[in-house]
């Protein structure tokens, strides 16, 4: 008998082996919940971001450049893509179905099932699209670009916007957290209508209506309450394939799917499937799929040439004019249509000056705003300056909202 085997068969060895993998799934299972925590997300958004700046402004440059225009992948479905493509066309989409979960939870069972209730946010998240939109136009409006950037400023990004808040106002009341993810929900739908309907330069109905076909079947087999994972995993591949190849963007694949999964549960059903989907999916996304993204897209050189470029472009400007400026105004504005037209009422926990630092914070951008700017300035040496307008506009609102966040703080624990 061999070495290897007679310490196989030792009791010792075999126990020592159970201690191991014991604390390497403990150790796992750490990282994970660790991941669900909303700062740690912002954080590694930040890391990710950090570095891709850092790379691209440093001798590396060279390699961070040829590595995200690396192509891998097959021809079929025109899935053979750079890797930018495919953390914004493939990464990105697993993060949008867990805001399609989120959305579905908040419709069915969360604060936007009274429509009472739901008014608030809604307007807010309205004014916050419009706002935006209309201010880049106005401070754009002439400049080569101008129309192509306007949905920039439109989205907020939830992981991003969620850690301030965490970080910075973890004593206000809970109900302000309820209100951000809530309007950034609603803000979310409106970005993705808007890169389906916008950003779809060419439609092919084939793959369109066979992706649609899939996902059908997808939505049928949650009624049907059919627990198979692995269909349930090729079909969730298949209408990605079919609608990346259809010339809609990929990611709203993803929105359907978590759309299409059931959030009710039944009699004796310990987790939902929308749950379960979510538990197992959310830390992979925060992880690994909205950091990947992020170090991406967010490496811009900014040498001497570069800075004056975006000094010069006032399209980029109008893009931080829409986060920093446009979202305030909007959010607070679509929140006090809704109290004055007695649609909705301000939350008794809650003044406007809570939702006046949830409003500025609302202009964080990130990750929704930079994926617009990749598609609106496709080969446009000017996306990289909308990109840089991005994290700019991103930074200041997250700054201003965290010194307005911690004063509200202070005085509300005084005040308690």
């Amino acid at each position: 008998m061999s070495r290897a085997a007679r310490e196989t068969r030792n009791p010792k060895v075999k126990r020592a082996r159970r201690r191991l993998h014991k604390r390497a799934r403990s150790a796992a299972g750490t990282v994970v919940r660790y991941l669900r925590i909303e700062t740690i997300g912002g954080m590694l958004l930040l890391a990710a971001t950090v570095c891709a700046l850092l790379m691209a402004n440093s001798p590396l440059s060279d390699f961070y450049f040829r590595l995200r225009e690396a192509q891998f992948g097959l021809d079929m479905f025109h899935l053979k893509l750079p890797l930018e493509s495919w953390a914004k066309d493939g990464l990105l989409a697993l993060f949008f179905v867990v805001a399609g979960l989120e959305l579905k939870r908040e419709l069915v069972i969360g604060e936007l099932r009274e429509p009472r209730r739901a008014l608030f946010p809604v307007f807010a998240a309205l004014g916050g699209m419009l706002t935006p939109a209309a201010v880049a136009l106005v401070v754009g409006w002439g400049a080569d670009g101008a129309l192509d950037a306007w949905a920039i400023p439109v989205a907020t990004d939830i992981a991003f916007a969620l850690a301030v808040l965490a970080v910075t106002a973890s004593k206000l009341p809970a109900s302000l957290r309820v209100f951000l993810l809530s309007l950034a929900v609603v803000d979310d739908l409106g970005a993705i209508l808007i890169i389906a309907v916008v950003y779809t330069a060419s439609l092919y109905w084939t793959w369109l209506l066979a992706g649609i076909a899939v996902l059908v079947v997808y939505g049928v087999l949650q009624q049907l309450r059919f627990r198979g994972v692995y269909l349930y995993v090729a079909l969730g591949f298949a209408a990605w394939a079919f609608i990346h190849a259809s010339g809609v963007h990929a990611t709203i694949a993803g929105v359907a799917v978590g759309l299409l999964t059931r959030v009710k549960p039944d009699k004796g059903e310990a987790r939902t499937p929308a749950e379960t989907l979510e538990h197992k999916l959310q830390p992979f996304s925060a992880g690994f799929c909205v950091p990947v993204f992020a170090f991406f897209a967010a490496g811009v050189a900014l040498d001497g040439a570069a800075i004056r470029a975006f000094v010069g472009d006032r399209v980029a400007w109008a893009v931080v004019a829409g986060l920093v400026v446009g979202k305030t105004i909007g959010v607070l504005g679509g929140a006090a249509l809704a109290v004055r037209l007695r649609l909705a009422r301000l939350p008794e926990e809650l003044s406007w000056w809570d939702l006046g630092a949830v409003a500025v914070l609302a202009g964080c951008g990130f990750t929704v705003s930079l994926l617009i700017a990749e598609l609106a300035f496709v080969g446009d040496p000017q996306a990289e300056r909308m990109k840089a307008a991005v994290l700019l506009g991103s930074l200041l609102s997250a700054s201003i909202a965290a010194l307005l966040l911690r004063r509200r703080t202070k005085r509300f624990v005084s005040a308690t």
